[in-house]
């Protein structure tokens, strides 16, 4: 069989599954660095259902596992959308949508930020001084996201440590392709629930953007 037709089969069986087990979410198209749900990019009404990696709905999802497999009609999607759940508000991104295999969501459950630093424009007796989040570039604003804990350290204590003292530990950020943002070490993010934090790592790969950012006193 033609392997288009072939997809196209597929897009046609997942709407229709979808129609039958699915709720009414709206999907989102990025067109800036600012505010990717915000209503001037709505393009679609769609049902949509989603599963723990399990295309049979037999189990529940568990900590530390973001990804979901949606079941929608997917010809007029894109990796790098958004899709919001009507009722609950509940937000997923399209990571991947290869060619006859279920399409790789992850489920964003935060709102950040990101910033560049900039140099400081002042100095007082020493030539120093250090970066405040007020003064640095904004790259990205309010963008839904996954933020899991990544388990690098957090609560340890070094032999000159007070029995109070503990290490800030690190997250796991995934966000979608982004529209010509380019990640980098150093850059400072801040989410929903007045954290901040600073990229240690950026990895793009087909899936969109794995950084590591280590949280910073507030």
């Amino acid at each position: 069989m033609n392997p288009d037709r072939l997809q196209d089969l597929i897009y046609r069986g997942m709407g229709r599954a979808a129609l039958q087990t699915g709720q009414l979410y709206d999907a989102f198209r990025p067109s800036g660095p600012l505010t990717p749900c915000a209503a001037h990019n709505r393009f679609l009404k769609l049902r949509a259902a989603f599963n723990a990696t399990d295309p049979r709905f037999v189990r529940a999802n568990s900590y530390g596992h973001p990804v979901w497999y949606g079941v929608f009609d997917s010809a007029y999607t894109a990796p790098g959308d958004y899709l919001v759940e009507h009722d609950t508000g509940r937000c997923f991104f399209i990571a991947s949508q290869p060619p006859l295999l279920p399409v790789v969501t992850v489920l964003a459950e935060r709102t950040v930020s990101l910033f560049r630093p900039t140099g400081p424009q002042g100095f007082g007796v020493q030539a120093y001084g250090g970066v405040e989040l007020s003064d640095a570039t904004l790259l990205l604003g309010a963008w839904p996201a996954s933020m899991i804990d990544g388990g690098s350290g957090g609560g340890a204590r070094g032999a000159g440590d007070l029995p109070a003292d503990v290490r800030l530990t690190a997250f796991t950020l995934l966000l979608p392709v982004l529209p010509a943002i380019v990640p980098r070490v150093e850059d400072l993010v801040s989410d929903d629930l007045g954290r901040n934090f600073v990229v240690s790592s950026a990895e793009f790969s087909e899936l969109g953007w794995r950084l590591v950012v280590r949280q910073v006193a507030s």
